[in-house]
């Protein structure tokens, strides 16, 4: 019984409690993300990987972050409180983000492990990090903090 539900499994539970409480907010956003992960998964012609899994729903955070953002510019408030809660629910699906201190490890882990020597070995970095901040860091900062390491 302590079996972990799977990805798919929580989203189709979720799906359903939010159908039975009309939460009409919350369903929509949930069949936003099945949608996703659907279409990924015809693309791929697999299912797929929890951690491309998370990396569907960084991507998804990142348009919902892009969207309140371009809300808010049209003086658009009722577009932003929608995408707002929606992106509180796929939020709600990605594990704890890392702190400041997680982060700047996992990069010196990176930086280490790859043999990093300077600026032109960012993307062996960032390809050996992606895996492991997929969901947990945003890629843009990341980046930024990788390059700051390796120029400094």
């Amino acid at each position: 019984m302590g079996e972990k539900m799977s990805y798919k499994e929580k989203i189709e539970q979720e799906s359903i409690e939010a159908a039975k409480a009309k939460d009409k907010i919350r369903l929509s956003a949930l069949r936003m993300m099945k949608s996703a992960l659907h279409n990924r998964e015809i693309d791929l012609k697999r299912d797929l990987t929890e951690a491309e899994f998370l990396q569907l729903l960084s991507a998804m955070v990142k348009q919902r972050k892009d969207s309140i953002e371009q809300f808010e510019k049209g003086g658009r408030k009722d577009l932003v409180e929608k995408e707002e809660a929606e992106l509180k629910i796929v939020q709600a699906f990605l594990p704890q983000p890392f702190s400041a201190e997680e982060l700047q490890q996992a990069i010196e882990k990176a930086v280490s492990d790859v043999g990093a020597q300077g600026a032109k070995d960012m993307g062996k970095v960032m390809k050996a990090l992606m895996p492991i901040i997929s969901g947990k860091a945003d890629g843009k900062e990341v980046s930024e903090k990788v390059k700051a390491r390796l120029s400094g």
